[in-house]
């Protein structure tokens, strides 16, 4: 079995090595390492010319936590000096669910000029895009859908189902995590989702639950299989026939060779 895990914060992991070397002992075949902000940006493209095994596919972007325009420049300067290291332009997005933002209008301005600015690039670059969406699902669609990026992946999305079936009808995909294996909200959304426009992803080092224990553990890429089981169970679909179907989303999607 080799699987994909199509977004996961390789900067983030105190042991990166032990990591990567237990995702090959799972089968992992590919990672999509997504970025944080400028330094993580460096970083990840660090790791990407480092590692041979498994395979890493870059994304380069600033997260809604981060967003801030002093580094929008230089993250954008970095993207373009490296677009053909590149497979897409992310983490980027919107979220108004932090308190540091939810009241403050000129920090969700700030966040909506960044998150334009990066899709704007990833359109020049026809590079797809990773969204970050909570709180603002419709906002970001809408975002998108005017930039006219090509392809995006509303990744972890635990929004409406009703801005889900736009996301579908708009051609963009929708990830899911361990999550799907208890959270309602995760559980609703994925239902709805086709296989066709799925992913599957770890969004590693987040802590997620073991349902079967109880017990919190921190995730790295090697626990795509569990994203995996739970999908399947959720889905009530053969976990073969899955793989293979979200595989091949994966490498489409993102440029992964075989």
């Amino acid at each position: 079995m080799t699987i994909i895990d199509t977004h996961a914060h390789l900067d983030h992991l105190e042991n990166l090595d032990q990591a990567l070397k237990n995702a090959v002992e799972a089968g992992v075949e590919a990672i999509v390492a997504v970025s944080m902000d400028l330094n993580s940006c460096r970083k990840n493209l660090e790791i990407k010319k480092k590692i041979r095994q498994p395979r890493i596919a870059l994304g380069m972007g600033m997260h809604p936590s981060e967003a801030n325009r002093q580094d929008v420049g230089a993250c954008l300067d970095l993207i373009r000096a490296n677009a053909k290291e590149l497979s897409a332009v992310g983490e980027i997005g919107l979220d108004f669910w932090y308190k540091w933002v939810r009241k403050d209008q000129a920090k969700k301005d700030e966040q909506r000029e960044v998150f334009r600015a990066f899709l704007e690039t990833a359109k020049e670059l026809d590079l797809p895009a990773v969204i970050h969406a909570r709180g603002v699902w419709r906002e970001c669609l809408e975002t998108a859908q005017s930039v006219g990026v090509r392809k995006a992946v509303f990744h972890w999305y635990s929004g409406p189902v009703d801005v889900l079936n736009d996301i579908v009808k708009q051609g963009y995909f929708v990830s899911t995590t361990p999550s799907v294996a208890y959270s309602p909200q995760s559980r609703e959304a994925i239902t709805s989702a086709p296989i066709e426009q799925t992913l599957i992803e770890t969004d590693c080092p987040v802590h997620f639950k073991d349902p079967e224990t109880e017990q919190e553990y921190q995730a790295e890429p090697r626990d795509v299989a569990r994203t995996l089981k739970a999908y399947c169970a959720l889905k009530q679909m053969d976990e073969d026939k899955v793989l293979a179907i979200l595989n091949k989303n994966a490498r489409e999607f993102f440029g992964i060779k075989v």
